[in-house]
């Protein structure tokens, strides 16, 4: 397990949540957060992740095939 990441569970899964609320997956194979960044908590959105900039080419555009 990967402190950073999530757990993943087999099979469907049903999570309590802090307020009692219960939520489901019915999926194949689950990613429950465990950073509590995710906008869909209590799944894995993948928050967790280091975002890096995307690097912009300065080529000029191309014009149309001749």
């Amino acid at each position: 397990m990967d402190p950073q990441g999530p757990i993943l569970m087999e099979g469907p899964v049903e999570v309590v949540l802090d307020d009692g609320t219960r939520v489901r997956s019915d999926g194949f194979r689950t990613a429950i957060c465990t950073c509590r960044r995710s906008r869909t908590f209590a799944w894995c959105d993948t928050c967790h992740r280091p975002r890096e900039r995307a690097v912009r080419s300065h080529r000029p555009a191309r014009g149309p095939p001749h």
